[in-house]
């Protein structure tokens, strides 16, 4: 079993997320607890107003919202009952048993599980703290409840789609799955975990997933609104299917809120560069033939990919590193000139290579204009020799012989200079 904990600033958000996930019949609403009726009974009000008069004891918990998925094997077959049961045991355990929680069933991807719904803020306005939540309580809680279910454990899982650990993870392929749900995976397991200063090197990450955060062009309504647009990617790196506005997702991954994680961000990739820059040098100098190829590939045994950016010409102009290990993502330029795009091209000879393709390419071009040169001195050449026999010379001479004097214009249509009178 898989846990996921989120928390928000938008109960209405997240409620609404998992209401529209039933009405497009894609959950199920199966529990509501501590609430005071049935949970067939409650309706949409009924359930936001419960949690929302709640948040109101304490308005300086600001991320009032929590929002949980409990993920099982795609082998596994849990009945509702048993999913109610799974969910109640580990909302006891992780200290929120006593709070007003609401639990869907999603069947919206290739394995069983659930959502859970729930907030902060105690019955006597206290707050719930969560820091740590994840690593303490619920991984005490998700072991037990392995144990006691007879569950698969995520410590022998292999990595599924939905748990995205690493950019080696399955990427989104369009049509294999629900396209929001899909892109929301790679967010959530990328925006807050990995280390990025820019939108560039963000999207670094992300393309490798096959998505795009993608501002539109400068001209557009959603650059000059500073939107942000989600796309998926196919295999070639084009966009397809439709692109989503990142204020529709739950989680709201707009570009304000990946803006304000660039300067912690900074900060904390400081004490992980030299492991970066040590694995490049370390992987040009064992490279016996050195090549832009085999570099990628010794970085890659390292958990370090290489995003190399090109121009339509294929002229490269920049190179970005993201290291897998320690989740950090570096522009080369920012480790230093010699970790750069010219840099690397240099160290790898891969200038020398384009200057001996350029020189090749003006020899071609000398050659070209000589081959044209002779050819049209051919030409010529025997135009002339033709205009020398006597079956084409006379006609020759009279098409080309030069035309002697203007148009000719009748006597009486020239008109006639007036001699200017002078003056005595």
């Amino acid at each position: 079993m898989v846990a996921v904990i989120k928390t928000g600033h938008s109960i209405n958000r997240i409620l609404n997320y998992n209401e529209n996930k039933v009405k497009e019949g894609k959950a199920e609403f199966i529990s509501a607890v501590n609430y005071p009726i049935d949970f067939e009974k409650i309706a949409f009000n009924q359930k936001l107003n419960r949690l929302l008069k709640q948040a109101s004891l304490n308005e300086n918990v600001t991320r009032n919202s929590v929002h949980i998925s409990l993920n099982f094997d795609p082998f596994e077959k849990l009945s509702k009952e048993q999913l109610k049961e799974i969910s109640n045991r580990y909302m006891e355990k992780i200290g929120f048993g006593e709070q007003p929680y609401l639990v869907y069933q999603h069947n919206d991807a290739g394995h069983p599980h659930i959502h859970i719904v729930s907030l902060k803020v105690r019955a006597d306005g206290s707050r719930i703290d969560t820091n740590n939540i994840g690593r303490i309580q619920s991984e005490k809680a998700r072991k037990e409840i392995e144990n006691d279910y007879r569950l698969v454990k995520a410590e022998g899982m292999k990595a599924k789609p939905y748990e995205l650990k690493s950019a080696y993870a399955q990427k989104v392929q369009y049509g294999r799955s629900e396209s929001r749900r899909a892109i929301v995976n790679v967010l959530d397991n990328v925006l807050n975990t990995y280390k990025y200063t820019s939108l560039a090197e963000l999207n670094a990450v992300l393309q490798q997933y096959n998505v795009l955060a993608d501002r539109g062009s400068e001209g557009s309504r959603v650059y000059k609104n500073e939107g942000l647009l989600y796309r998926i990617l196919d295999e070639k790196g084009n966009p397809v299917g439709v692109p989503i506005k990142a204020s529709s997702f739950y989680n709201k991954p707009t570009l304000k809120y990946i803006q304000e994680r660039f300067n912690p961000n900074e900060a904390a990739r400081q004490n992980h560069k030299a492991r970066v820059k040590n694995a490049i040098d370390l992987a040009l100098l064992k490279q016996p033939e050195k090549s832009l190829l085999t570099f990628e590939k010794a970085l890659q045994k390292e958990g370090i990919h290489t995003f190399i950016r090109q121009n339509k010409e294929g002229v490269i102009y920049g190179v970005t590193y993201v290291d897998h290990k320690t989740k950090c993502v570096f522009n080369g330029s920012d480790l230093g000139k010699q970790y750069s795009a010219k840099g690397i091209q240099e160290r790898c000879g891969e200038n020398d290579h384009l200057n001996q393709n350029n020189g090749q390419k003006q020899q071609l071009t000398v050659r070209h204009r000589e081959n044209r040169n002779n050819s049209t001195y051919k030409e010529q050449t025997s135009i002339k020799d033709l205009l020398k026999t006597n079956d084409f010379g006379r006609t020759a001479d009279e098409l080309l012989r030069p035309i002697q004097g203007g148009y000719y214009v009748p006597y009486q249509l020239k008109k006639t200079k007036k001699k200017k009178r002078r003056n005595i």
